[in-house]
C-alpha cells in the first residue's frame, strides 16, 4: 500500500488494483454550445481544469494502471432517457435536441465526444452510462472486479452530480474512493466546496479528498 495524504485521513493506495476514473469530460458539459451552456451555466470554471485532469491521466499511463473514462450519453431514440430527466431543468434546448455540436447527450454526437486533450488511449475503458451514476446499466462493476479493482481516484465533472453520484455507488459497492479535489469542478464553487465536505465527513464516510499535488509526491 501507498499512503497518500489526503483528508479526513491518509488514503491506502493499492498499487495494481487502483483505477482512475475521469468523470464525464465530454464537450457537452465543458464546451460552449453544449448541454451545460443551454442551461445557463459558465462552462469556464470546468474548462479550467483539463490541464490538471490531464497530467492525472499520464500519471496513471505512466504507472500503467486502469483508466475508466464515462460519458452520460443516450439512444438516439432516447429509450433509455427518462421522459421526466428530459423535462428537468424546463430549459430551452434539452436532452436530444439539435445543438451547435449535434443533439445533446446523445451517443455518436459531435458535442457527447470527450474533449482531446483526454481522449481515451487503446484499451482504457470507456462507457456510456444513461444516468448520473457509473454503474446504472453499465456494467462497470463486474468489468472492474474481473480486473480485480478495490480502489478507484474520481476526477471530472460535476462535483455534486455526477462525480458525487458515482462515488456514492462506488462506495456502497465496497471500493475505497479518493477524489483529487482540483481535477474535479462544478458550474457553483460553493456545491463543489459542500460536497467535498460531505465526502469526507465523519471519518471518509463516502471517501478521500486530496490534490492532485498530494498524489503525485506520494507516487514520485
Amino acid at each position: 500500500m501507498v499512503e497518500i495524504p489526503a483528508e479526513p485521513y491518509p488514503y491506502p493506495l493499492a498499487p495494481g488494483a487502483t483505477a482512475l476514473v475521469v468523470i464525464d469530460m465530454q464537450r457537452d458539459f465543458v464546451e460552449p454550445g453544449g448541454f451545460g451552456a443551454a442551461l445557463g451555466n459558465d462552462v469556464s470554471r470546468l474548462l479550467a481544469i483539463v490541464p490538471v485532469v490531464a497530467r492525472l491521466i499520464a500519471l496513471f499511463r505512466e504507472h500503467r494502471w486502469p483508466i475508466v473514462h464515462t460519458r452520460e450519453a443516450h439512444r438516439p431514440d432516447l429509450s433509455d432517457c427518462p421522459p421526466a430527466k428530459r423535462a428537468r431543468g424546463n430549459a430551452p434546448t434539452r436532452i436530444g435536441d439539435e445543438g451547435p455540436m449535434g443533439r445533446l447527450l446523445v451517443r455518436g454526437e459531435p458535442g457527447n465526444q470527450i474533449l482531446p486533450d483526454l481522449a481515451p488511449e487503446p484499451g482504457e475503458i470507456v462507457i456510456d452510462k444513461p444516468g448520473k451514476g457509473m454503474f446504472w446499466a453499465t456494467g462497470l462493476h463486474e468489468t472492474l472486479q474481473a480486473r480485480g479493482i478495490t480502489h478507484l481516484v474520481f476526477a471530472g465533472v460535476t462535483t455534486e452530480v455526477c462525480v458525487q453520484t458515482s462515488m456514492r455507488e462506488a462506495n456502497d459497492r465496497g471500493y475505497e474512493c479518493l477524489v483529487i479535489e482540483d481535477a474535479t469542478e462544478s458550474y457553483f464553487p460553493q456545491f463543489k466546496a459542500a460536497t467535498l465536505a460531505m465526502i469526507r465527513a465523519q471519518g471518509g464516510i463516502v471517501g478521500w479528498t486530496t490534490p492532485l499535488a498530494a498524489l503525485e509526491g506520494a507516487l514520485r
